[in-house]
């Protein structure tokens, strides 16, 4: 109907609504932060040059359930805040 409509915009946000119901659920920053200061802590990561390591740890046990880019903002966070730069 929205498509007939010349409405891209609905288009995207039911295709978007109807997606969503059968992924799973996604996990929240307090979740995917303990786990990815796990994986800090198994890599031995002191900096943003340990990155890489890190989401590979990481991504495995995530994959799904959070977006990448959800995992590498709050990977530099909790990197920025170990002292690592």
């Amino acid at each position: 109907m929205f498509q007939a409509g010349n409405r891209p915009d609905l288009v995207a946000k039911e295709t978007a609504a109807v997606v969503e119901e059968y992924l799973p659920p996604q996990m929240g920053d307090e979740e995917l932060s303990q786990i990815i200061s796990e994986a800090i802590q198994q890599v031995g990561a002191t900096s943003e040059r340990d990155k890489g390591q890190v989401m590979g740890k990481v991504m495995p046990h995530v994959k799904g359930r959070a977006d990448g880019a959800q995992v590498n903002a709050l990977l530099t966070e909790l990197l920025k805040k170990t002292g690592g730069s």
